[in-house]
């Protein structure tokens, strides 16, 4: 069996959603294919996508601390560390090691749904991942910089390879900041969902990011030729494709009826710039899409009234087609979850999913 495809969830702009979205595509396509395999990689500091896949709220918190507290972290941090200090070379550790398989903690997923867990620790392990990246090669053929940022994405090969079983769909959840951890998110995927929300902000990021990703042209006179995307040029490492626009949390900007229509004009006017210019950024369409309104609807997707019931869901641990009309316990607050707004964040997820191959 084989690699679908592999999606990270990444804007440079914090508060868009990355984690939400993280855990809910990837439980419910988990949930739609049963005959396939479905992997989390948690590579935010913060690890909140991997607190929501196993459990919510105190038990999923409980359970990650649990997992950054054995003496070989059953996490990133506890991979990357193996990885490291056995240097270049080394054989890899075996991903089934580090793998959990999800529904062996939290019963309200799916048996094919697989985390590699986040970890707090990985910012302090910042500076140590940037040291082995930056480190002189020996010889002509070590590239210190490439096996550091190709960590994950060997990860991901070689737990298909070794869990060959079934066909493999992998999501990277994210931080916003552009540290060395998320240039390995980065590195591990082919494709990119990158969630915006309906104001200024967006728009600023979404420059940005293709700043981050693909550098300037010119190359900044001091520091450009140091920057992620001289280095992977430099390299020859894949920069993952922009797939999806996921337009988050729009109601709360501009209603729901204008949210419908997915992004805001100033997002989309500077996404659709980006791609007339540079539509390599880009995955391919059937068609090229010959103005902004074919642009919208061949990369962006809206997810509707998606702010309280996808966040409580997210919060419970639950699928959302687990989920009923009612009040949900939200630290120690009683929130009140629609049976329409269920209805529409089950509709957006779906929607979404459709663009995922």
């Amino acid at each position: 069996m084989a690699l679908i495809n592999s999606y990270a969830v990444w804007n440079n702009k914090g508060g868009v959603g990355k984690s939400t979205i993280s855990f809910h595509l990837a439980t419910r396509y988990a949930e739609l294919h049963p005959d396939k395999n479905v992997l989390v990689i948690d590579l935010c500091p913060q690890a909140n996508s991997s607190m929501m896949i196993l459990g919510g709220g105190n038990q999923g918190e409980d359970q990650v601390i649990d997992y950054c507290s054995l003496t070989n972290p059953r996490t990133v941090v506890g991979y990357l560390s193996s990885v490291i200090s056995a240097g270049s070379g080394a054989a890899l550790p075996n991903p089934n090691d580090f793998l959990v398989q999800v529904s062996t903690i939290n019963r309200n997923v799916t048996k094919n749904l697989y985390l590699l867990c986040g970890d707090g620790n990985l910012e302090p392990m910042a500076p140590a991942i940037s040291d082995a990246a930056s480190a002189r090669s020996l010889t002509p053929s070590a590239k210190p910089w490439v096996w550091v940022h190709n960590i994950f994405r060997s990860f991901i090969n070689n737990t298909v390879a070794i869990n060959s079983t079934k066909d493999w769909l992998v999501f990277v959840d994210t931080n916003p900041s552009f540290s060395i951890y998320t240039e390995l998110a980065i590195s591990a995927v082919n494709r990119l969902i990158t969630p915006v929300n309906a104001d200024d902000s967006s728009r600023t990021a979404a420059n940005a990011m293709a700043i981050l990703l693909h550098g300037t042209n010119p190359p900044h006179p001091i520091y450009g030729t140091w920057t992620f995307a001289a280095q992977a040029e430099t390299h020859n490492l894949p920069v993952p494709k922009i797939h999806l626009i996921v337009g988050n949390r729009l109601t709360q900007y501009i209603g729901a009826s204008a949210a419908f229509k997915a992004l805001s004009d100033a997002t989309a006017n500077t996404l659709y710039d980006l791609f007339r210019t540079n539509p390599n950024y880009f995955s391919a369409r059937r068609t090229i899409p010959p103005n902004i309104t074919a642009f919208r609807d061949a990369y962006s997707v809206p997810l509707r009234d998606f702010n309280t019931a996808g966040v409580v869901s997210a919060h419970q641990g639950q699928r959302l087609s687990q989920m009923r009309q009612g009040y949900y316990d939200v630290h120690g607050v009683q929130v009140k979850v629609n049976a329409d707004a269920l209805s529409d964040c089950l509709e957006g997820v779906d929607n979404v999913l459709t663009f995922l191959t």
